[in-house]
């Protein structure tokens, strides 16, 4: 079956590592992001050459309402674009809460809003948002963080009930750590080796783990699965 996804975040990390699956299985990707470079660094590794690149800054009204004008008719999304942040709660200030939720849930919801509204997904058509073990597995300095992908966890579930009667599908991937660039930001690398240990397989994910969930969520194996938050975990029960 021949299927068109829109998969965002497609830039780096697991974003990039779900559009390469992807486009193995014959699918066409429209892959977007911020940085242009990036997003054809990621087709450059894809298989096949019909990928579509539509460059946009998910947090601009503008910018979002363009990439939807320009959207075909989708058979799947995925919500990859993020960004992370650690900070004690008593340091937050209005500025740190909106940057982190911006990203992580108000851009996704609104984004996905306009798909409906503009009637860009088939039916039957299928959700994926990539939300973190962080909801539900506290950490020091991880309170907005983990508020926004617990949000969206919500948000998602919800939305399945909804979007029922059609047949589209809504999901949530929930990895716990991930070496990513996200993972990295601010981050001590020689601590975080000492730390991937501690997890039952004796390492962090990569996003090449991460994809293949993604991708069978998106496929018609996974037609009777919907309001279902998939944690993907190596084993541990903590962040």
């Amino acid at each position: 079956m021949e299927n068109t996804i829109l998969v965002t975040g497609a830039s780096s990390g697991i974003g990039r590592a779900i559009a390469i699956l992807c486009a193995q299985k014959g699918w066409h990707i429209v892959l977007t992001g911020r940085n242009v470079l990036r997003l054809e660094e990621t087709r450059s590794l894809m298989e096949g050459d019909e990928h579509l690149i539509i460059p946009a800054d998910l947090t601009d009204k503008v910018q979002q309402q363009a990439l939807v004008n320009e959207m075909p008719i989708l058979n799947g999304v995925v919500h990859c674009a993020g960004v992370g942040s650690r900070m004690l709660g008593r340091m937050l200030e209005d500025d740190d809460v909106r940057k982190v939720m911006s990203v992580n849930f108000v851009a996704p919801v609104l984004l996905q809003a306009a798909l409906l509204r503009e009637k860009k997904l088939a039916r039957e058509a299928s959700i994926v948002f990539i939300a973190s073990t962080a909801a539900t597995m506290p950490s020091v300095g991880n309170s907005i963080y983990s508020a926004s992908k617990a949000a969206l966890v919500a948000y998602a579930k919800c939305l399945s009930i909804e979007l029922a009667p059609r047949r589209q599908r809504v999901n949530c991937i929930s990895p716990a750590m991930v070496w990513t660039d996200l993972a990295l930001v601010g981050a001590d690398v020689e601590q975080l080796r000492e730390a991937e240990q501690a997890y039952p397989l004796k390492r962090y994910g990569q996003p090449q783990d991460i994809a293949p969930m993604a991708v069978y969520l998106l496929s018609d194996d996974a037609s009777w699965i919907t309001g279902s938050n998939f944690e993907l975990t190596g084993g541990t029960q903590t962040l």
